[in-house]
């Protein structure tokens, strides 16, 4: 259950069965992972403090369950993150409401990047996006969530298996297009990267709070349609930093090819940075 929505998350009631006996691809499991790192602090926090707050979630059997699928998730988020390290891949959750640019990004970053990089593809229904990526040479797995409006720590994991990590220096996770849910479950990457496109309208931050909150780097995408709408759009960065002041916050236009560069190199310099 989404402790945000309410939505069922599929197999979730199972997890505390999961199994970690049969992984291949060179993923090995070590079950003392600290949780002490900073992006499950941060997402792990958010989390349970909105808890409260969800007037559809008012009594304490409900909100007992959501902070064990809370737990669990995070356990099992802690174990990505070591398989991430390990490898000495760097993880990457891509965020954003549905349309954004998350894929259309991953297209145009293959042609120019000088790393090598997989993405694990979330969406409720259809390989479409998956398919887009593996066109373009992208090895990309595809997540197929059914009625679960985000990814989770394990669906994530079940991805990591039909990639191999020995070969990549990053790993997205696109989650699925969604605003709200995606803030509150950490998947176990090391870095949140949320989008926001102008034809979206300059009131999504105020609006979506938790989510820039989660934010390392706030793109704002598709800025060559500008002239074509009311989008102030230093006030929307304004916005961006009173939730968080020292989040990072680029310009892109697939069309700009320097926009993208500016992409690749916060990403490079987060990768020596680790």
């Amino acid at each position: 259950m989404c402790k945000d929505c309410g939505c069922v998350i599929a197999g979730q009631e199972n997890h505390h069965h999961h199994h970690h006996d049969d992984h291949e691809h060179g993923i090995v499991h070590d079950h003392d992972h600290p949780h002490d790192n900073t992006t499950w602090s941060t997402t792990h926090q958010s989390a349970h403090e909105t808890l409260h707050h969800n007037p559809q979630l008012n009594d304490a059997k409900t909100i007992s369950i959501i902070k064990k699928i809370l737990d669990k998730n995070d356990h099992e988020a802690s174990h990505n993150r070591a398989h991430f390290d390990s490898h000495k891949v760097l993880g990457i959750n891509l965020m954003s409401s549905p349309g954004s640019g998350k894929t259309t990004l991953l297209e145009n970053l293959a042609d120019m990047v000088d790393f090598k990089f997989a993405v694990v593809e979330g969406d409720l229904e259809t390989s479409r996006d998956a398919d887009r990526l593996k066109a373009k040479g992208i090895n990309a797995v595809q997540i197929q969530t059914g009625s679960a409006c985000h990814l989770d720590a394990f669906m994530v994991h079940k991805g990591l298996h039909d990639i191999k990590l020995d070969d990549i220096d990053v790993c997205f996770v696109e989650n699925v297009g969604n605003l709200v849910c995606p803030a509150s479950y950490d998947v176990g990457t090391h870095l949140n990267i949320v989008l926001v496109s102008v034809p979206e309208g300059q009131d999504k931050i105020a609006k979506y709070p938790v989510m820039f909150r989660t934010a390392d780097l706030i793109l704002i995408t598709k800025t060559d349609l500008l002239p074509y709408f009311e989008y102030d759009i230093e006030k929307e960065k304004m916005e961006a930093r009173k939730l968080k002041p020292n989040v990072d916050i680029l310009e892109v236009n697939i069309k700009d090819k320097q926009s993208l560069q500016n992409v690749i190199d916060w990403i490079n310099f987060k990768r020596k940075m680790r």
